[in-house]
C-alpha cells in the first residue's frame, strides 16, 4: 500500500506522514454504483482516493438527490472530513461512479493528523476551499443556468469520468442527479439527438465525439 500511497500524495504530503497513514489505514477497492459513506450513518473514516473516481450527492429530507462533485485520483471528501471533525451524521452519499481504490483513515486517527503534519493540515483546508467552490458552483448551476445547459455538461463530465462516449444509465437517474423530472430530461436528451449530438438507446446515452 505505501507504494501507491507515494506515488499518488508523495508530492504533497511528507514522507513521514506516508508511513504513518500506511500504519492506521486501510486499502479498500470497490465496484461501480457500490456505496462508501452512506446518508444518515456516523461517518466512519475519511477517504484518500488512490484510483478511480466517486461520485458525491447532497440528499435531502424528501429522499431526494443532488449531485454536487466527483473526487478523483488524489483528492479526498471534504464533507466526510467535516463529519468526522464535528461527530455528526453524514448529509451526503458517496458511491463508486467507475471501480475505485482508496486508503479509509479511522475518523480516530484525523485530527490528530491535522496538528502533527502540516502537509495534511494544508491538504485538509485545500479541500474544504476547493470543494466549497464546486458545492457553491452546483448550486449556482441549479438556480440560474438553463437545463439543457446543464445536461450537457453532466453528461460531458460521465463521459470524462468514465472514460466512454457510452453512458449506461436511464433517464431517471439523470433526471434525480439533476434535480428534475425524467420527462423534461426524456425530452431533453430527445431534442439533443435531434441536433446529431448523442445517440439513444435502452439505458444508454451515446454522446457523438466529433460535436459534443
Amino acid at each position: 500500500m505505501i507504494n501507491l500511497l507515494r506515488k499518488t500524495f508523495g508530492f504533497i504530503f511528507e514522507s513521514s506522514l506516508i508511513e504513518e497513514i500506511n500504519k492506521i489505514g486501510t486499502l479498500r477497492e470497490v465496484s461501480a454504483e457500490e456505496e462508501l459513506i452512506r446518508f444518515g450513518e456516523f461517518v466512519k473514516g475519511v477517504p484518500l482516493m488512490i484510483s478511480g473516481a466517486v461520485r458525491v450527492n447532497r440528499v435531502y429530507p424528501d429522499g431526494n438527490e443532488l449531485f454536487l462533485y466527483y473526487i478523483e485520483e488524489g483528492d479526498t471528501c471534504s464533507m466526510s472530513l467535516n463529519c468526522c471533525t464535528q461527530q455528526k451524521k453524514s448529509e451526503i452519499r458517496a458511491v463508486a461512479e467507475i471501480d475505485s481504490k482508496f486508503v479509509m483513515i479511522p475518523v480516530s486517527k484525523v485530527e490528530g493528523l491535522i496538528s502533527k503534519y502540516p502537509s495534511w493540515r494544508q491538504f485538509v483546508f485545500s479541500s474544504y476551499h476547493n470543494r466549497m467552490v464546486e458545492v457553491v458552483y452546483a448550486l449556482e448551476k441549479v438556480a440560474f443556468e438553463k437545463l439543457d445547459d446543464r445536461l450537457a455538461e453532466y453528461l460531458h463530465q460521465k463521459s470524462r469520468i468514465t472514460k466512454s462516449d457510452t453512458l449506461q444509465m436511464t433517464h431517471q437517474e439523470i433526471a434525480e442527479d439533476l434535480r428534475t423530472s425524467r420527462v423534461v430530461i426524456s425530452r431533453l436528451l430527445k431534442k439533443l439527438e435531434q441536433m446529431g449530438k448523442l445517440k439513444l438507446q435502452r439505458n444508454t446515452v451515446e454522446l457523438i465525439p466529433e460535436i459534443k
